[in-house]
């Protein structure tokens, strides 16, 4: 896992988009994963995208940076705007800073240190809670090895556990498991799959050769797809 914070950036104004592109690649320890020019393509783009930290205009068509940030699930946030006027509701909803145009350097480094602190500050969870066909279910993340769609209900989720068992989880889109689940643990590989990587035992350019036993003698093989391959391939070499 890099030490960078993996930031996105999302302003409808190019000159100040590439202002801000420009200004974050000189701060230490942030690194720009994309930058977005529109809210929809922002949004529409953001289930595959991997960061750490979103830094949002407000005033923008359509829907506004206020109404992006509440779609981030938890995320830190550093607000930018010309209007001071906005500075109580981005603090409502636990911006991490708020700067006001034009943007300075110096002010931009002090808000990336203050997400820094932040994420320092987070204790990392060993477990999350569902919703399962037998109730509300506590999974640790060391106990899972493979997460499939229910082939009867694509809005659920059929998680594979360490001791051999299964276990239905209600209502759950791959976006959402990917906010719950460790990052640097965990990777979907197709659309349909989602593994720890503790399960990888080989690889080719299409196919994962996993530790999960079919039968006794038959180990599991699951499809490596092309949209998922990138980010595949990035962690298994951290």
């Amino acid at each position: 896992m890099t030490t960078k914070l993996r930031c996105l950036l999302l302003d409808d104004e190019i000159p100040g988009l590439t202002y801000l592109k420009m200004l974050c690649e000189q701060v230490p320890g942030l690194e720009v994963v994309k930058a977005f020019n529109q809210s929809s393509v922002f949004l529409s783009e953001l289930p595959e995208l991997d960061f750490d930290l979103c830094i949002l205009d407000i005033e923008m068509p359509g829907m506004d940076g206020l109404s992006v940030a509440g779609l981030l699930s938890g995320k830190p946030i550093i607000f930018t705007t010309a209007y001071k006027e906005y500075a109580a509701t981005a603090f409502e909803l636990n911006a991490i800073d708020y700067l006001v145009k034009p943007l300075k350097k110096d002010r931009l480094i002090q808000a990336v240190r203050k997400v820094q602190t932040w994420v320092g500050q987070q204790q990392p969870r060993s477990f999350f809670q569902v919703n399962s066909n037998k109730g509300k279910a506590i999974v640790f993340f060391d106990q899972i090895l493979m997460i499939q769609i229910s082939p009867d209900e694509s809005r659920d989720k059929i998680v594979w556990l360490k001791d051999g068992s299964k276990l239905t989880i209600k209502n759950i889109s791959f976006s959402k498991l990917k906010q719950d689940l460790p990052d640097h643990l965990f990777c979907q590989i197709n659309k349909q799959e989602m593994i720890h990587l503790h399960v990888v035992r080989f690889f080719v350019q299409d196919e994962i050769a996993t530790t999960i036993m079919e039968t006794p003698n038959r180990p599991i093989t699951l499809r490596l797809s092309d949209l998922f391959r990138k980010e595949f391939l990035q962690k298994v070499s951290n």
